[in-house]
């Protein structure tokens, strides 16, 4: 277990004047809050939520969730406002989170916060900006997105005037962290630094709730980038007939209703691949969870490998698919185009910023060092990191005097 915080005043899921009603029932490896290994700064809970709900609403007030909004997955904004930005992404993962902890008998607010908070620390532009931003801070153990995210939930985010962050639960924090599973060696900074002041396990596995957000994730985004694929005419309805596991979803939708219009048929398919993926998701951990028989959260933990996952048979298509839609979708010469010109905003930004860094404002600025060090790296690297995608463009036009036009060939 881990160690409680030092500056904790509590017992672990200390609970002042419970006034809501637990559930009846949960199952006996779920993560409940009664024992919760609490906060790193102690405090009193609310008396009619729990330190989960407490935490899923944290996430929602704070201003990184807000700036998803306004920062693409594939697409950039001047594709158009239907394509799915984070914002969306991130609700859609939620609700497949908490649709699977009821039917497990997990806790749906630990699984709901989770996938609510899994992709706070994205840049803009996507997985372009990603690389860009990785590559300009290659010289400070470049970027990654899980470890900002635990950076902007414990330090960045300023809504409390006794603390940094938003002192989210040991639960909460491990679930992002681990949003893949063990963390390995080499770590990011980020992480290293918090495990150093308050252990997340990061050699074990994530709680069951925060292993079915990690799969809510794979099922919403895969369904959703069909649906923005199509819309965006980067393959038909054709091309997808022919599409590992989701083929014989658009077959059977063409053969019972004919030629639909795009919106139907996408609303069909999304319908039964969709159901068909998380009905395999069950049944599978259900399967584990018998031969494994866990009795507590922490057996889950310790299990030699994950109880969340699709069975054998899907997790092959699962791969499969998400190969056609990367050489359909995310290799299409629009995506490249616009994908490569983001990179570029990305690491001319970098760049000016750290050679000058009076160009930042002054609450980012007094934080650095010298032009061009490791301090001052760091600095931009977190501002650009926060950035949406038109404040990117508008920071560009700001600091070049010109605009860059993304969709130029």
């Amino acid at each position: 277990m881990a160690a409680m915080p030092p500056d904790s005043d509590r017992p672990p899921g200390h609970l002042i004047g419970l006034l809501y009603a637990p559930p009846t029932s949960r199952a006996r490896y779920a993560v409940l809050p009664e024992n919760s290994l609490g906060r790193f700064h102690g405090g009193p809970e609310s008396a009619t939520r729990t330190c989960y709900q407490r935490d899923r609403d944290r996430i929602i007030h704070a201003t990184a969730f807000r700036r998803l909004k306004h920062k693409t997955q594939v697409f950039v904004q001047h594709e158009g406002d239907y394509y799915r930005t984070r914002l969306t992404h991130s609700l859609e993962v939620a609700q497949i989170a908490r649709s699977l902890a009821r039917v497990l008998a997990l806790d749906e607010d630990l699984a709901e916060g989770v996938a609510l908070a899994h992709d706070l620390g994205h840049t803009p532009f996507g997985h372009a900006g990603e690389e860009a931003l990785s590559a300009a801070t290659a010289f400070i153990g470049g970027f990654d997105h899980n470890a900002h995210a635990l950076r902007l939930v414990t330090k960045l985010e300023h809504r409390y005037a006794e603390f940094d962050g938003l002192n989210l639960t040991w639960e909460t924090l491990e679930g992002m962290v681990k949003h893949n599973g063990p963390v390995k060696p080499p770590l990011p900074a980020p992480i290293s630094s918090f495990d150093r002041r308050w252990p997340l396990r990061l050699d074990t596995w994530q709680s069951l709730e925060a292993q079915i957000a990690a799969l809510a994730d794979d099922i919403a985004y895969i369904n959703h980038d069909i649906d923005d694929g199509l819309r965006a005419e980067l393959f038909s309805v054709a091309d997808l007939a022919t599409a590992p596991l989701a083929g014989p979803h658009a077959r059977a939708v063409i053969d019972r209703f004919g030629d639909l219009e795009l919106s139907r048929f996408i609303g069909e398919l999304v319908r039964t691949l969709m159901s068909a993926m998380v009905d395999d998701l069950l049944a599978e951990i259900r399967r584990r969870i018998a031969f494994a028989s866990p009795a507590t959260a922490d057996d889950v933990r310790s299990h030699h490998g994950a109880l969340a996952g699709f069975s054998p048979g899907m997790e092959r298509e699962v791969r499969a698919l998400k190969a056609f839609l990367f050489e359909r979708m995310y290799r299409h010469p629009r995506v490249m185009g616009t994908m490569g010109h983001a990179k570029t905003v990305v690491l001319e930004l970098f760049e000016a910023l750290s050679r000058d860094p009076s160009l930042l404002p002054p609450d980012w600025s007094r934080n650095c060092g010298q032009a061009g060090d490791a301090a001052t790296g760091g600095v931009v690297r977190d501002y650009i990191a926060g950035m949406t995608d038109r404040f990117a463009l508008s920071e560009y036009a700001r600091i070049f005097h010109r605009e860059i036009d993304l969709s130029a060939p």
